[in-house]
């Protein structure tokens, strides 16, 4: 699968967005506040890790990477002692599967790590502006879907002799070298 755009990542925030305002509106009556925001917290990380995880271009280690996301949240929901603690664990989780799946270098985790902070201090500021779930999980998740602008690495690429710089660019050429000396050889 290719690595989701800008676009791919708007269109998330916003069914994530309204899954939340929905879940919260819905939930409300029934249950105490704390109680339905951890489990929206929880969900909507889920959900965006799932999102992450389906985008990503790595093939190995998605299974062992939901496992560990899972037991992960199993144990904030158990032992965080209020909701900033296992909001910041879910954005720390996030940062961590983009970070093994996205990026490769120290420095675009870092810049993936400065936008996560960007996002939650975003998502913080539109809640206390608005007072609405709805507005605080669409900034968190629109400044997120800035991900991807982040480079996965920013190792500039340094030409072979022959001034190829693409991997799959040298090897197609030595093939068909390869090839030519077999067919001149008869």
């Amino acid at each position: 699968m290719k690595r989701p755009g800008f676009f791919n990542g708007v269109l998330a925030a916003l069914i994530l967005a309204i899954i939340a305002g929905a879940a919260f509106a819905g939930l409300g009556a029934v249950f105490a506040t704390a109680s339905i925001l951890q489990l929206i917290v929880t969900s909507l990380a889920g959900a965006y890790v799932a999102y992450l995880l389906g985008r990503s271009p790595d093939r190995t280690g998605r299974v062992a990477t939901l496992v560990i996301w899972t037991l992960a949240a199993l144990a904030g929901w158990a032992l965080a002692p209020n909701l900033a603690v296992l909001l910041c664990l879910h954005v720390l989780m996030i940062w961590l599967v983009r970070v093994l799946h996205y990026h490769s270098g120290v420095l675009t985790a870092l810049a993936d790590l400065g936008l996560s902070c960007l996002a939650l201090a975003s998502a913080i500021w539109a809640a206390q502006q608005s007072g609405s779930l709805f507005m605080a999980v669409w900034c968190f998740f629109l400044v997120q879907a800035l991900f991807v602008a982040i480079p996965k690495s920013f190792a500039a690429e340094i030409p072979s002799a022959d001034g190829e710089t693409d991997d799959f660019q040298r090897a197609y050429r030595a093939a068909e070298s390869a090839v030519r000396r077999i067919a001149t050889q008869r």
